[in-house]
């Protein structure tokens, strides 16, 4: 599955709904037994949640928003697919996200590349869930640290502590995605589908179990003016950037 939304593969309702339609169809394709993800845009995997999406809009709007990207993690975390990100660019926030919720990670090697979860830089918060991947992928002390700081972490920085499970050069990184999958291919597909299940059941029913509360809390806070005036700005520091 090759992400293509110009320029930058931000995830707009349109883009998440796209994606968690090609997933279910996957999903409920029994020859299909894993997915690789990527991008089709040169030097960026996904550049996280569409700011747009998020600023002067309707409250309605904001939860309709904000329960597709619930579907989207859902759908991804709990996929009974293998799932491997063949992350080939950038990936802030979101599309770090995304990253997180495959059962592994190979990253290019390129010193310009980077990943996290940098939502506190735009003075917003990452979600209970969205720590919860993060802690269970890389352990307690770095996710809080990284958290509270908006880290983003180079890809070399990334692999030391485990965010990112390989890394390769950008010629390797297909063949490699491919040999990852065949090695999880090769276990029986109700040993592995159990297990995952076992160790991501606790982390997924939360969310299930607090949805419309989440829901509620993301549109209470992202339509707060001082939360609207980071976005504006960042937006704003976004445009001169691009000038």
């Amino acid at each position: 599955m090759k992400f293509k939304s110009p320029p930058v593969n931000s995830l707009s309702l349109d883009f998440i709904t796209e994606l968690c339609i090609s997933l279910e169809k996957l999903e409920n394709n029994r020859e299909c037994r894993g997915v690789i993800v990527t991008s089709a845009v040169p030097n960026i995997f996904s550049s996280g949640l569409d700011i747009t999406e998020m600023c002067g809009k309707s409250m309605e709007h904001y939860a309709e928003f904000w329960r597709a990207v619930q579907e989207m993690w859902l759908r991804l975390y709990g996929s009974n697919m293998v799932t491997v990100a063949a992350v080939n660019g950038s990936s802030p926030a979101g599309g770090c996200l995304i990253a997180l919720s495959c059962d592994y990670r190979i990253m290019v090697q390129n010193p310009k590349f980077i990943i996290g979860l940098n939502e506190a830089q735009l003075g917003i918060v990452a979600p209970f869930w969205f720590k919860d991947t993060f802690v269970n992928t890389v352990g307690h002390r770095v996710a809080e640290r990284s958290l509270q700081l908006g880290s983003l972490h180079s890809a070399s920085e990334a692999h030391k502590f485990g965010l990112v499970d390989e890394l390769v050069p950008e010629e390797k990184l297909q063949e490699k995605a491919v040999a990852v999958m065949a090695q999880w291919l090769a276990l029986p597909d109700h040993a592995r589908q159990l297990t995952k299940s076992m160790m991501r059941k606790a982390v997924l029913d939360r969310l299930v179990a607090h949805r419309e509360e989440d829901i509620q809390n993301f549109v209470n806070f992202i339509s707060k003016e001082s939360i609207q005036k980071s976005l504006r700005m960042y937006m704003e520091m976004l445009k001169k950037k691009k000038s």
